[in-house]
C-alpha cells in the first residue's frame, strides 16, 4: 500500500468478501470477524480474527485471501491498491481471547 493509502481498505475488502458489503447490519452472515491493520516500516500488516463453523473455515480463509489479493474501489471511484505478500493462519493470542469469544457468541 502506498504511504497515503486508506489503512481501512483491506478490512473493508475482507468484509465485502465475507458479507457482500462493508456496510451491513450485524451479524455477519458467514463469519463474524474483526480486522486490524498496523503499519510496520513500509508494510501494512493485517490481523484478522474470525469465528466460523468448522466446516466453513476453509471457505472463510479462501474468501479472506481473495479479498486481500488486490484492491478495493470505493463508490466514489477512489481505488486503494495493495499487494499481498504472505498469508498464514495463527493462534489467537492471549490478549485477543476476549474479543475472539465475543465473535464466537455474536
Amino acid at each position: 500500500m502506498g504511504p497515503n493509502a486508506d489503512m481501512g481498505a483491506p478490512g473493508a475488502a475482507v468484509t465485502v468478501g465475507l458479507c457482500g458489503h462493508w456496510d451491513h447490519q450485524p451479524p455477519c452472515p458467514l463469519a463474524p470477524h474483526h480486522v486490524r491493520a498496523d503499519q510496520v516500516g513500509g508494510q501494512v500488516r493485517i490481523r484478522i480474527l474470525f469465528a466460523a463453523e468448522p466446516d466453513a473455515e476453509q471457505q472463510v480463509r479462501h474468501l479472506i485471501e481473495l479479498a486481500l489479493s488486490g484492491q478495493l474501489t470505493l463508490p466514489d471511484g477512489l481505488t486503494t491498491p495493495w499487494q499481498l505478500q504472505t498469508s498464514a493462519a495463527a493462534e489467537v493470542s492471549t490478549d485477543e481471547t476476549d474479543h475472539a469469544q465475543r465473535l464466537i457468541h455474536s
